[in-house]
């Protein structure tokens, strides 16, 4: 058991956990963008082990109008596998080559295939195995994350409703969270449709609860044409600015050799689910139309890249602003 669980750690887009836990969520989340950028859909499909209730669901949000819904399913129509991503939620199949979808309930039906292509993993090794770096080996965190692709092309379509959407050389992105509980404030902000630029970008930022005490971590990366740059708390990058007025976030991070420079304006969002303690009962709003304009520059004054992105996702719980 405890190979099994080390071994995990350098896998984290399989199923971490087992359905005799309690207190315990786990979900993946898997995000398409249409070639024209005019079609923007999430999937996160999970379980949820709670004392009250235990289930398995479907969650589904339109980036375009903020329209979200929800399909339940009994605990035992969910299966994973503990080496893969192959997840199954009653007829619907989730992997790291593609989606099937099956979900309907009282007020929405969804069907179709969208398989995924020249995916770019998030790079890891021996002692950074994911995006958390060396704290993916920290016990006793309530919320852990993992960044399965940071890029993938996509082809295929669904019917939604009555309308077929095709996604035929859109553009793809999967992540994940385990754990007992969301932190209680956090920043997320997500994008990799940039205008001139073959560009992933991912920015979370969060008050962590840890051995009765807490502290405000941060994870982040940059990936421009092949070239990758890691700003996290584990790697000794900084958070020097996190601001938010008016539907428009700033961030400033630097490290020894970066200052990275963020501006993202919050559209149109939909609300979610997230987990309290395994329980699916919390409410959060999500947007997946935010636009986006990143500037790095080296500390001679010199910008190395900039551009400008839509289509990105954004969550924002305003408490974590009150340590900045």
């Amino acid at each position: 058991m405890l190979l099994l669980t080390i071994m995990s750690v350098f896998r984290p887009w399989a199923f971490q956990g087992s359905l005799s836990r309690k207190n315990y969520f786990e979900g993946w989340y898997f995000k398409h963008v249409s070639a024209d950028r005019k079609q923007v859909w999430s999937f996160i499909p999970g379980v949820s082990l709670a004392p009250e209730g235990r289930h398995a669901f479907g969650q589904v949000l339109n980036g375009r109008t903020g329209e979200s819904h929800i399909f339940n399913y009994a605990v035992e129509a969910f299966s994973a596998s503990r080496k893969e991503l192959n997840v199954d939620i009653g007829q619907s199949n989730f992997t790291k080559q593609g989606i099937a979808l099956e979900l309907q309930n009282n007020s929405k039906k969804i069907s179709g295939n969208i398989s995924y292509a020249s995916q770019e993993p998030y790079p890891s090794s021996r002692f950074n195995p994911g995006i958390m770096g060396w704290y993916s080996f920290v016990p006793f965190m309530e919320c852990k994350h993992g960044v399965v692709s940071m890029y993938h092309t996509l082809k295929g379509g669904l019917r939604i409703g009555d309308t077929y959407i095709d996604f035929n050389d859109g553009t793809g992105y999967i992540e994940k969270d385990w754990g007992s509980s969301f932190p209680e404030s956090w920043v997320w902000l997500h994008c990799n449709t940039f205008d001139s630029s073959h560009t992933s970008f991912t920015f979370s930022v969060a008050k962590i609860p840890w051995l009765g005490s807490y502290f405000i971590g941060f994870i982040s990366f940059l990936k421009i044409d092949g070239k990758f740059i890691n700003l996290s708390t584990w790697s000794k990058a900084r958070i020097e600015k996190l601001d938010y007025h008016d539907n428009k976030l700033k961030i400033r991070i630097t490290n020894n050799k970066y200052i990275l420079e963020v501006e993202a304006l919050n559209n149109q969002a939909g609300a979610l689910k997230a987990p309290i303690l395994g329980s699916m009962t919390r409410i959060i709003k999500e947007t997946v139309d935010a636009s986006i304009e990143l500037k790095l520059s080296d500390y001679s004054g010199k910008t190395l890249f900039q551009d400008k992105g839509t289509r990105a996702g954004m969550e924002l719980i305003e408490q974590i602003l009150n340590y900045f």
